[in-house]
């Protein structure tokens, strides 16, 4: 067995451990914030490395590919957890006095776009 085994299993299980324990947190916790922290944090970190222990087993060209996963992965999961919370605080489902600072609060009481948040639901 070569380090190059022992590094690709340990990236591999890591990675498979960490979307484990993902999937638990998005089946366990009560509320939507967390959820929406289970559901991206250790899942792209459970990508991530299964990804790169892959990599690490292929050939540069193949890697290379892998590596375009990962960096897109970045980029997106982040700004669809973002787009999720948002449209979880419009429709109301979130409980708004678990939340340490509220942001959108003056944002949604502003627009035009009925919800929740808004002050005057007649106007």
């Amino acid at each position: 067995m070569t380090v190059t085994d022992v590094v690709t299993a340990v990236l591999l299980l890591g990675g498979a451990l960490s979307c484990l324990l993902g999937a638990l947190g998005l089946v366990r916790f009560p509320d939507v914030p967390a959820r929406l922290q289970a559901a991206t944090k250790p899942q792209t970190l459970g990508l991530l490395l299964i990804l790169v222990g892959t990599a690490i087993r292929l050939e540069f060209e193949s890697a290379a590919t892998l590596l375009l996963v990962v960096a897109f992965q970045i980029i997106t999961a982040p700004v669809i957890s973002q787009i999720v919370g948002r449209s979880a605080y419009r429709a109301g489902t979130m409980r708004r006095d678990d939340l340490v600072v509220d942001e959108l609060a003056d944002p949604m009481a502003r627009s035009d776009l009925p919800g929740p948040a808004r002050d005057d639901p007649s106007s």
